[in-house]
């Protein structure tokens, strides 16, 4: 199968177009033939490495996987003999490790049936970003109906999911971006869109009891004179690498001594989550908002748009199906099947 394969640590040329065997599946496991896979910030920082620190859980001198990707929409290829909710031939979505292939293995409960009114890439789109706006949101901010929610970055990935995920949660929404997305931002629920190249929320009137902060343009003391006296700032943004890790270092320190800015917390993919999500996007609350697609050998440029930070929505991987169509059951597919 064709894969984008990393060996090392580096910048976008460290990821190489390669023939390598498909995936073993294990008896609990599902075997997925990739149709759209999405992209994250989260793709550049375990590609080049930094920061160092995270090596202890990615591989020290290499990543542990050579392949890289997360987030997926596909087809169930052959399952495990413990599999018992998904069958071969179901359109799913989920996550995985070596999302950038024409083939990934995943656990069951990481994946669940696509939604029947989102294209693979839309579903695809459904990944990290919107898990960690979801998270964001509900459980680190607990946004309730009628508050006023301020989301600084509304058009990228975290964001235009984050729009949405409050608008659902009851909120009035107001998101900041630049001049080309206003339109974007307002059709995808915003109550109100602030034009950054205009006005200066940090300066306005206006005061919020939940500020998202995905960008970190502003210091934090600046952004939380945007607060009710009761409102909550969450630190989401400051760069990729580095910048990113020293703002959530800073975000956790001032959450000890200043009740408005809350602490960092761990964001992780669950299956729970997952379902709420699909929840949410078959009542027609949440649509991924799709901001390019790159074939799977314009991976590495794909992520390089990504790292720059102007992507608009979600950009998603595509790989077309193989011409045969056919499904193989796990037992046809010895070869993709680990021995017991």
């Amino acid at each position: 199968m064709k894969a984008i394969v990393q060996d090392r640590y580096g910048s976008v040329e460290v990821l190489e177009t390669q023939d390598i065997e498909r995936p073993e599946i294990g008896d609990g496991e599902v075997l997925v033939r990739v149709h759209a896979a999405s992209i994250h910030v989260g793709d550049w920082i375990l590609m080049t490495g930094v920061p160092y620190v995270m090596r202890f859980a990615t591989g020290l001198g290499k990543p542990k996987n050579r392949v890289p990707g997360t987030d997926i929409a596909g087809t169930v290829e052959a399952v495990g003999r413990d599999v018992q909710r998904l069958r071969v031939g179901d359109e799913v979505f989920g996550w995985c490790d070596g999302a950038f292939a024409e083939y990934a293995s995943a656990a069951e409960d990481q994946l669940i049936n696509k939604p029947a009114n989102l294209t693979f890439e839309q579903a695809a789109a459904v990944g990290v970003s919107a898990t960690t706006a979801l998270q964001l949101l509900r459980d680190d901010g607990k946004v309730q109906p009628g508050q006023k929610v301020l989301i600084n970055g509304a058009s990228g990935g975290v964001g235009t999911f984050a729009v949405q995920i409050a608008k659902a949660l009851g909120a009035d929404v107001t998101g900041v971006t630049s001049t080309k997305n206003v339109e974007m931002v307002r059709s995808i629920g915003a109550d109100h869109v602030i034009d950054y190249t205009h006005d200066d929320f940090t300066k306005g009137a206006e005061r919020y009891d939940l500020i998202l902060d995905n960008v970190g343009n502003h210091s934090m003391s600046d952004t939380r004179r945007g607060l009710t006296p009761n409102g909550t700032l969450i630190s989401n943004g400051g760069g990729h690498s580095d910048g990113k890790l020293g703002r959530t270092m800073r975000a956790m320190l001032v959450s000890m001594v200043v009740r408005q800015q809350a602490s960092p917390t761990v964001k992780t993919q669950n299956h729970d989550d997952l379902v709420v999500l699909k929840g949410l996007v078959e009542a027609g609350k949440v649509t991924p908002v799709i901001g390019g697609t790159y074939p799977l050998s314009q991976t590495p440029a794909a992520i390089g748009h990504v790292a720059a930070g102007h992507a608009q929505g979600t950009v998603v991987i595509s790989v077309p199906m193989q011409s045969t169509g056919a499904f193989a059951t796990a037992s046809t597919m010895t070869p993709a099947v680990a021995s017991t």
